[in-house]
């Protein structure tokens, strides 16, 4: 991050809540956008190549904007861990609202579906990847990455909310984005206790690639650093233990 000293960074933010001064506010801006670049980095590896690294950044920019609009200087809080916050929730909210697979992705992944569920009612059991990937007369790593990249993209959109086909009725309706809603709570909760036991159904790698991966927040590169193992191989492992967790929790109809 820029080097600032305590004093003319805390000048900065008298200067920008005070009077929102624009040479201020580019300094902090500046300050803090390394942090839009390390969500960036981490977000990113999930995502297949087609996505723009530049879009994502300029989501996480609207964050850092957002950030330092909203930022009560009074409140006991870090402005790295609030400003975190802001970013990350602008590009996976960015994300949800394009549709940023590929049709071809797309149409892989229902061919791949279907075959799922027409050898599923043949066989009454689940498939193995090699068994759907005999049946389509393609390489087994490209179900992997089909169905990795297909569920990727649900989660970022299973939370979204239907349009309104009344815009005038929507405006009456106001959401508090820092409301945390006791049904939502119960809910979210429910699901990371059933995830959990999921989780728990994957072999020893297979569950710490993922602890490493969405709870330590390392890339593949520092996976397979950890694990000595190749950061292929470490991708093969996260793409199988996905295809585990979409089998079982459709099985379980979490």
């Amino acid at each position: 991050m820029s080097h600032l000293t305590i004093e003319e960074e805390q000048l900065c933010w008298k200067n920008w809540v005070d009077c929102r001064d624009p040479q201020a506010g580019g300094i902090l801006v500046k300050k803090y956008i390394p942090l839009v670049s390390y969500h960036v980095q981490r977000i990113s590896v999930s995502l297949p190549k087609n996505v723009s690294r530049d879009n994502i950044r300029s989501l996480g920019m609207m964050g850092l904007f957002d950030a330092l609009e909203r930022f009560d200087t009074k409140r006991d809080l870090k402005f790295d861990t609030y400003a975190s916050f802001r970013i990350r929730g602008a590009i996976l909210d960015g994300l949800r609202k394009e549709d940023w697979l590929p049709r071809s992705a797309r149409d892989k992944a229902k061919k791949i579906e279907s075959a799922i569920e027409k050898l599923e009612q043949q066989y009454m059991r689940n498939l193995s990847p090699y068994e759907i990937a005999a049946e389509l007369n393609i390489p087994e790593d490209e179900v992997y990455a089909a169905l990795n990249e297909n569920f990727f993209a649900n989660v970022l959109s299973m939370d979204e909310n239907p349009q309104e086909d009344d815009k005038e009725s929507a405006n009456f309706h106001i959401k508090d984005e820092k409301a945390d809603l006791p049904e939502e709570h119960v809910l979210r909760e429910e699901l990371h206790v059933e995830l959990a036991k999921v989780i728990e159904t994957l072999n020893e790698k297979e569950q710490l690639v993922l602890q490493l991966f969405y709870k330590e927040e390392l890339t593949l590169t520092e996976i397979g650093q950890v694990m000595s193992l190749s950061t292929s191989r470490i991708s093969q492992i996260h793409s199988k233990a996905i295809y585990k967790l979409r089998n079982t929790m459709q099985d379980q109809k979490i």
